[in-house]
């Protein structure tokens, strides 16, 4: 499902129109991904969680050179559903 599919799919089901439907959608992950890169957790009930995490420092293999190189500790964003998500995906077949 793209954004606009998902779009028009809340526009559908709550009734309003797609612009104003684009619009919550938009602030909704510009909100997420703003509270996520200043450090914040944002627990969405019934849905998971958005957090970061922390890879530590590793060394990596350039095979094509022969090579070793350092990649630094950084932070990645990261996505957790919550059990009853989980629980209905894996009871797909």
């Amino acid at each position: 499902m793209t954004k606009i599919e998902l779009v028009k799919a809340i526009a559908k089901e709550t009734g309003v129109d797609q612009p104003t439907a684009s619009v919550v959608v938009e602030a909704m992950m510009r909100t997420i991904k703003d509270a996520v890169i200043e450090g914040d957790t944002v627990y969405l009930r019934g849905f998971g969680t958005f957090g970061l995490k922390r890879r530590a420092e590793k060394t990596a293999r350039n095979i094509a050179r022969n090579t070793s190189l350092i990649v630094p500790a950084h932070n990645i964003p990261s996505f957790k559903p919550c059990r009853e998500f989980q629980e209905a995906v894996a009871q797909l077949k």
